[in-house]
């Protein structure tokens, strides 16, 4: 099935421009679980719920064609295809930053139909860390709703690594840091710093890195 017609505002703004490309729904969250690097239908239908396998088969056929993603098949044993960002799709990050923090005030109590995943706390933890003045180093977080590694100083310009990863850090991280959700949130919020919710206790810092020492002394 070829992608459906571009939609557009017909607006000449690049507002307008932009959400021509990213304004239909599920799109920058598509692009938020693509951070974590190339993923599966599978895998991206997991960690989205809430959306219909037929809508996240077109809003991926959408990006594909907006030059925001590429599919390619992993090599044998895995011969599978997956969806990862091109650099165009990375370069949003800042612009899932901004929108977190515009909507962190939004969050409030977690309701009971509230879908969450321990990832999804991985952008304002990653804005944390570069105001705490951490910009490198593997950093391994672990909640109560999962565990799951950040790259300090990740989304630098030019730059096509991924930003997080589901699980465990692959090997000793420079920083392991151990929270709670509502502790995430805050930071979210901007109504604490990283450094002082180390020096509060509410975020318990291990490790011998750079930035497990650079938090534990701020």
């Amino acid at each position: 099935m070829s992608p459906r017609p571009r939609r557009s505002y017909d607006q000449y703004c690049s507002a307008a421009r932009a959400l021509d490309a990213v304004g239909d729904r599920w799109t920058l969250l598509i692009v938020r679980e693509l951070l974590a690097g190339p993923r599966r239908y599978t895998d991206l239908h997991a960690d989205l719920p809430g959306v219909s396998t037929d809508v996240l088969a077109s809003r991926l056929r959408d990006m594909e064609r907006d030059g925001l993603t590429t599919r390619r098949r992993l090599p044998p044993p895995g011969a599978v295809s997956v969806y990862e960002l091109t650099a165009r799709g990375r370069s949003l990050l800042p612009v899932l930053e901004a929108l977190g923090t515009w909507g962190a005030g939004e969050l409030g109590e977690r309701r009971p139909t509230d879908a969450v995943r321990a990832h999804w706390f991985a952008l304002p933890l990653l804005r944390a860390l570069r105001e705490a003045g951490v910009t490198e180093g593997l950093v391994e977080v672990r909640l109560e709703e999962g565990d799951f590694q950040l790259y300090a100083g990740a989304g630098a310009e030019g730059e096509g690594r991924p930003v997080y990863g589901d699980g465990p850090a692959p090997g000793e991280p420079d920083a392991r840091l151990v929270l709670d959700a509502g502790t995430c949130a805050a930071l979210g919020r901007g109504g604490t710093g990283l450094r002082d919710a180390v020096r509060d206790g509410r975020v318990v810092v291990t490790g011998d890195g750079a930035a497990a020492k650079a938090l534990r002394e701020g």
